[in-house]
């Protein structure tokens, strides 16, 4: 059995299943990034408590905006994050902040610095699984920024190359998952935009991902998030990788390169990038089922999940909420079609051991 089918809902419509989910971040509502400014103003008497039952209104809210959007598997949002390798950074021991660098243009990034051995501390991700989990009747996926990323993304002042500190980093998320895993989580997704900007590491991702899954369950589902990038140069050596899904932005590029994963075949999951996460309009229902079939020239539709190409929280909220919605309805619509025959199916399933 697929670690998919677990997700798939007892009253779901059709007899084909393509399990819908986000990959992660969603825009976060103004009075959040009010109540930031607030909490961080020492002018304020918005304490720490408030700050936190604001988080967590946030974070109720935006999870059932993705229920009433019919997504199967559901996130946050991110609600409780700032961005993606900071908010790490500040609960692993060994990292320290010196101040935003300049990255590119007039965007800064607060780079965090590794100046010891890193350490696990605190979790990281529990006690945001477990609200979410609470507030929702649907599975609940949980985005984690990669070991790789988390290494590539930092000022490394302590180990003596930067493969040393990822596969150390690698460590403290399998200690994090295993904690996940107690507390009920069941799809994990490790994010590593890095990879695709340096391919030539991805047998270090390789090694690191080793890591992370070790005595994980089976029943599991551990998907890999890589946006961007020439996914040519990872493929087909990112298939060895011990992962049931792979989740890639394809819709921004307009599917150029869907045939570099046709030759060999694409042998895990693959979660399809169906509305393009950069741009601030709402495609239709029709261009979506249009990309959702794209991925059926790639895998069989057992092997198939839908979701945006990347996070969504630099759109404006109604227009994240529309692709969600919009993705949701074109899924069903695909599942329709091929329950009666009407989609072909250009991929055959790969061997079983394969």
């Amino acid at each position: 059995m697929s670690t998919k089918d677990q997700f798939r809902p007892e009253d779901h419509p059709n007899d084909h299943f393509l399990l819908t989910t986000v990959v992660g971040s969603y825009p976060k509502p103004k009075w959040l990034n009010r109540a930031t400014d607030l909490y961080e103003d020492p002018d304020h008497e918005f304490d720490a408590d408030d700050w936190r039952e604001a988080k967590d209104d946030a974070a109720r809210l935006i999870t059932d905006e993705h229920e009433r959007a019919g997504l199967d598997v559901v996130v946050d949002g991110e609600m409780r994050r700032n961005e993606m390798v900071e908010y790490f950074a500040h609960r692993i021991e060994g990292y320290e902040f010196n101040g935003p660098v300049k990255v590119w243009g007039h965007n800064y990034f607060d780079k965090p610095s590794v100046v010891s051995e890193v350490e696990y501390d605190e979790t990281w991700l529990v006690d945001e699984y477990e609200f979410t989990a609470a507030a929702s009747d649907r599975p609940v996926k949980v985005p984690i920024t990669g070991p790789y990323t988390l290494a590539n993304w930092s000022f490394n002042e302590a180990y003596d190359d930067e493969e040393s500190l990822a596969y150390d980093l690698a460590d403290l998320v399998n200690e994090e998952i295993e904690k996940l895993v107690d507390a009920g989580a069941r799809y994990i997704q490790i994010d590593e935009p890095a990879l695709a900007t340096t391919p030539d590491d991805h047998a270090i991702v390789g090694e690191c991902l080793e890591r992370i899954v070790d005595d994980v369950p089976e029943d599991v589902r551990v998907g890999l998030h890589v946006c961007y990038g020439d996914y040519s140069r990872i493929y087909p050596e990112m298939l060895e990788f011990p992962v049931d899904e792979f989740d890639l932005e394809l819709a921004n590029g307009d599917y150029e390169q869907l045939d570099v994963f046709k030759d060999p075949a694409f042998t895990k999951d693959l979660a399809l990038g169906v509305t393009d996460a950069h741009v601030a309009e709402v495609e239709s229902v029709e261009r979506i089922e249009e990309n959702i079939t794209k991925g059926l020239e790639v895998v069989p539709p057992e092997q198939l999940v839908v979701s945006p190409d990347c996070g969504l929280k630099l759109l404006p909220r109604e227009v994240a909420y529309g692709k969600m919605a919009n993705m949701v309805e074109a899924a069903r619509n695909v599942e329709a079609r091929l329950d009666a025959g009407e989609v072909d199916v250009e991929r055959a399933p790969a061997p079983a051991d394969d």
